[in-house]
């Protein structure tokens, strides 16, 4: 590990800490709180995203395959940007509100939804420059 590596996740991990407070309130003021509509969104997206990145990185290689675009973008503005520890503590508030019924549709949800949008973005780079699985 590198002080440019740790300068890049930091870095990262601010913009997408800051996206992810921005995506997540803008949800949650659509669609309400009762739900965590939000959170969901963010780890959906962010999923997604990473499929992106990684198709990228297979199908171009050069700029999005460094270990130092990895740090920034992967580590530090995706990790940043995603919220699994939010996601466990609301589905633990769900339960302890004795809502365990949204608490399973939330585990279900963010789990299959985020499971097929990092798919969705990996082979839909891959299909979309014609770069082969």
């Amino acid at each position: 590990m590198t002080l440019e590596a740790c300068l890049l996740v930091g870095v990262g991990g601010a913009i997408g800490g800051a996206s992810r407070f921005v995506v997540s309130d803008a949800v949650g003021l659509r669609w309400g709180t009762t739900f965590p509509w939000g959170t969901l969104v963010v780890n959906v997206t962010g999923a997604l995203l990473i499929g992106v990145f990684v198709g990228c990185a297979r199908v171009y290689a050069g700029a999005f395959d460094s270990p130092l675009t990895r740090d920034l973008i992967i580590t530090g503005v995706l990790g940043g940007y995603t919220t699994v520890s939010s996601f466990s503590l609301q589905t633990i508030n769900l339960v302890l509100d004795r809502r365990a019924g949204l608490a399973v549709l939330n585990v279900i949800a963010s789990t299959t939804l985020c499971l097929i949008a990092a798919a969705l973005g990996y082979f839909g780079t891959i299909w979309a420059v014609g770069g082969g699985a």
